[in-house]
């Protein structure tokens, strides 16, 4: 059956003529763009291909799999103890928890937002704002760890300020 036919028999009576022909064109328009070109639709993502191809996987890769999923709960673990440590000590004492401190905060967090960029901002969906956000984050990353060494060396570093803010 034709879009042609398809679409006289779904129209009422009373649509004039120049607009089924519009309506038919635009429709034989998104029909045709739907191959396996790139277009882009006002408002919403890019799709590369069609809705039938399969999606590509990662490479294996033994550093990004099991490893990656270890060292994330073995982070996500060590936080616990640090902070109950840097409750119970003073900062002049301990700079190594500082920095161990610091760095673990913020790796976790990285982890935590890149996790949400891969899933929510997928490079076949968003090839081009996914890029930009996943170099945004590892920017402000590098921004934050710079600023936290900042901190600990040069004012009263983590443990300190955790222990002022829990007596204020």
């Amino acid at each position: 059956m034709s879009a042609s036919i398809l679409l006289r028999s779904t129209l009422p009576k009373t649509f004039p003529s120049a607009t089924s022909r519009i309506v038919l064109r635009s429709a034989l328009q998104v029909r045709h763009g739907s191959s396996s070109t790139t277009h882009y639709v006002p408002g919403g993502p890019i799709y590369q291909g069609t809705v039938n191809d399969p999606t590509t996987f990662p490479p294996p890769s033994k550093i990004h799999g099991s490893y990656h999923w270890a060292f994330e709960r073995l982070l996500s673990a060590a936080l616990v103890p640090m902070t109950a440590a840097a409750f119970a000590t003073s900062a002049t004492a301990y700079p190594v928890l500082d920095g161990l401190l610091g760095i673990s905060l913020v790796m976790h967090s990285h982890m935590g937002f890149d996790s949400m960029v891969v899933d929510y901002l997928h490079k076949r969906k968003f090839p081009i704002i996914g890029r930009v956000i996943t170099w945004t984050l590892r920017t402000a990353t590098v921004g934050v760890l710079v600023g936290v060494y900042q901190f600990n060396t040069n004012d009263i570093g983590l443990t300190e300020l955790i222990a002022k803010v829990w007596a204020a």
